[in-house]
C-alpha cells in the first residue's frame, strides 16, 4: 500500500506495440512506410562548424608540441592497431 510508482515520461502512444513496431520498421528501411524520408533532428550548423574547426586545428597543434620520438611511438601504436584488425 505504501509503494509509490514513478510515472513514465512519454505519451500513451509510446505504450502501443503497433506504433513501436512501425517506428522500428521505418528506421530499418530508412524511410516512412508511406515513402516520405525520415525526419532527422536538425543540428545546429553554427556549433557543428565550430567543433569541426577546432578538431582540424587540434591535431596540428598537438603534433607541433610532441617530439619526433613521441610522434613515432604514437604512429607505431596506431599501425599496430590497424594491423591487428
Amino acid at each position: 500500500m505504501g509503494e509509490k510508482f514513478k510515472k513514465r515520461k512519454g505519451t500513451a502512444k509510446d505504450h502501443d506495440f503497433a506504433v513501436l513496431a512501425r517506428e522500428v520498421v521505418e528506421k530499418a528501411i530508412g524511410e516512412k512506410l508511406d515513402g516520405l524520408p525520415l525526419e532527422e533532428s536538425p543540428k545546429n550548423t553554427k556549433l557543428v562548424s565550430r567543433a569541426r574547426k577546432g578538431g582540424k586545428v587540434g591535431g596540428k597543434r598537438r603534433a607541433k608540441s610532441l617530439t619526433a620520438d613521441q610522434r613515432s611511438e604514437i604512429a607505431r601504436i596506431a599501425a599496430d592497431a590497424r594491423w591487428k584488425k
